[in-house]
């Protein structure tokens, strides 16, 4: 039996990450944003995602106005008390450049991997995640480390998110997933975040068809490609009668509500791997990517 790929030894250390991250936490929270900011969450790709996952998740518990952006995408006319910049290499050209263009404006907190990279110098503040870092060029543990993180400076306890964690990375994965001609995945609130990023790993490992929608919004049309052989995978709350819609179809649904989404995120991951390697791709080297997009 082949060795198993470097993105797969990467996933099975999540658990153990976000615990680090939780006892990280209380120390690193003078540098994130505190209670009545408003805030701005920015990053590209899946960091992009985790920062939509943290915006919804700070607004919704009464910590303040958050938006979440594209680095590419931040609007300038728009006014916010810290800029928080989730990325993981501390190289991305758009990271970059948006840290420059509000040095002196608004206080920038950056999130990264490598203690050694140049948003060292252009945030005004670093909150290193190093233990979590990937050789692989698919972000797993990385950007699920970083939501953790500010899971716990939200004030979360992520005992159960871990437990969950520590599961999914043994389960059997569900064989209707790893055969499905197309996977739809769903969230709704902070999730839909984790669904955007589920989609993207298939996508990116596996060289996937699959797509991601707000829950709700599933009927207003996406639900015209649920049929025998596809499946959607909810993450966290499932609205009332969707599961009985995607039954009527022939669709399978994937739901796992008493999952901590975060951790159900992780069994997405491994299924990104087994599909790629089903289909002869090896995870480790992705087509068309790089590990950080770094531009002339």
């Amino acid at each position: 039996m082949p060795a198993p790929s470097q993105t797969t030894a990467e996933i099975a250390t999540q658990p153990e990450c976000w615990e680090r991250a939780a006892a990280l936490a209380p120390e690193q929270s003078v540098k994130l944003p505190v209670r009545g900011e408003r805030v701005a969450v920015v990053g590209c790709g899946t960091s992009w995602f985790m920062a939509q996952s943290f915006a919804a998740l700070r607004e919704s518990s009464g910590h303040g106005e958050t938006d979440a952006f594209a680095a590419s995408e931040f609007p300038a006319t728009r006014g916010y008390d810290r800029l928080v910049a989730i990325t993981r290499s501390g190289t991305t050209t758009e990271v970059l450049a948006l840290c420059e263009r509000l040095r002196g404006i608004t206080p920038v907190t950056a999130i990264t991997a490598d203690p050694d990279t140049p948003v060292m110098e252009t945030a005004d503040d670093i909150v290193v995640l190093d233990f979590a870092d990937e050789r692989s060029v698919v972000q797993t543990r990385f950007a699920t480390t970083a939501l953790a993180l500010l899971r716990a400076h939200l004030g979360e306890d992520l005992t159960a998110a871990v437990a969950d964690a520590r599961t999914a990375v043994t389960d059997e994965l569900p064989a209707q997933a790893l055969a499905a001609e197309e996977i739809t995945f769903l969230g709704t609130g902070w999730t839909y975040g984790l669904a955007q990023e589920a989609a993207l790993k298939m996508r990116e490992a596996a060289g996937a068809w699959t797509e991601a929608y707000p829950a709700m919004e599933y009927r207003h049309g996406p639900i015209s490609i649920t049929g025998p052989g596809r499946v959607t995978w909810a993450f966290g709350t499932l609205p009332a009668g969707l599961g009985t819609d995607i039954a009527a179809v022939g669709g399978h649904l994937e739901h796992r509500p008493a999952t901590d989404p975060l951790a159900d995120l992780v069994r997405a991951q491994r299924l990104a791997v087994a599909v790629a390697e089903a289909k002869g791709h090896n995870p480790d080297q992705p087509r068309n990517l790089t590990r950080s997009v770094i531009l002339p």
